[in-house]
């Protein structure tokens, strides 16, 4: 099964520039994206479901803001759209997915702001991620979680770690957040294959990031423990543009859960 994760930055945009054509080309059986920026009211005016896909969303309520959606091939069994955080909840952050055998967990973490002013929010968010993935683990071992988590955790994940090691989403608070995560018994899908720099996710618009390489890796595709031996692939897609972050994904052979 390939996983495919994408921060889109707008999916009517994306649309525009060769999204749909992207998708119908890889085939993931599954794309989770986030930062849609559609209304429930857009949906069926200004968007083209997928062929061969059922579609869900969890779009936020403030228009043209956050939001989340899954493609997937096969129909769930079951779908959660809230943390249990009126706030993250509120903006669509989150779209849980049941299948038999295992869990998806399409997730938009918040920024936390240039000066760092909404930075007590995203810590609040990941707080009440944790207390969710606990809750959730208790009943389902087989757990994927994917999407955009906006921090960069370890030196390696950035173009310029000592620049920016007091800068929002690489402060060592936030770092903190990816090992608490990890403590959980969740592994970084790409570092299980990847080991080496310079592999990114997202790259400032400005100052000719992109083609510079001058990126961080923010997004990630993590799996619960029981399922990384399932792990066949984790890859990055740095050259499909149309976003200011690229796609991820991973391959996971599910057969005996």
């Amino acid at each position: 099964m390939k996983i495919i994760s994408w921060n889109v930055n707008g999916l009517r945009v994306v649309g525009k520039k060769g999204f749909w054509e992207w998708l119908e080309k890889t085939k993931p059986e599954i794309v989770c994206l986030q930062e849609i920026k559609i209304s429930e009211s857009q949906l069926g005016f200004d968007l083209v479901y997928p062929k061969d896909y059922f579609a869900y969303f969890n779009c936020a309520k403030k228009l043209g803001y956050a939001g989340t959606a899954v493609f997937s091939k096969k129909k769930p069994l079951g779908m959660e759209t809230k943390i249990g955080l009126e706030r993250f909840d509120g903006e669509g952050r989150s779209l849980r997915l049941d299948f038999a055998g295992f869990s998806l967990l399409n997730l938009y973490l918040p920024h936390g702001g240039r000066q760092k002013e909404n930075l007590g929010y995203k810590l609040k968010a990941y707080k009440y991620l944790f207390g969710y993935l606990k809750n959730l683990l208790v009943s389902q071992k087989n757990l994927i979680l994917a999407g955009d988590f906006n921090i960069a955790h370890k030196e390696i994940d950035l173009a310029r770690p000592k620049e920016n090691k007091n800068n929002i989403m690489f402060t060592p608070k936030e770092r903190k957040q990816i090992d608490r995560l990890l403590a959980l018994g969740f592994v970084d899908s790409f570092r299980k294959f990847h080991k080496e720099g310079r592999f990114y996710t997202w790259w400032p618009y400005s100052f000719g990031a992109r083609q510079r390489n001058l990126g961080w890796r923010i997004d990630y595709g993590f799996v619960s423990q029981r399922l990384a031996p399932k792990l066949k692939d984790a890859f990055i897609l740095s050259q499909v543009p149309g976003s200011d972050h690229c796609p991820i994904g991973m391959r996971i052979s599910f057969g005996e859960i």
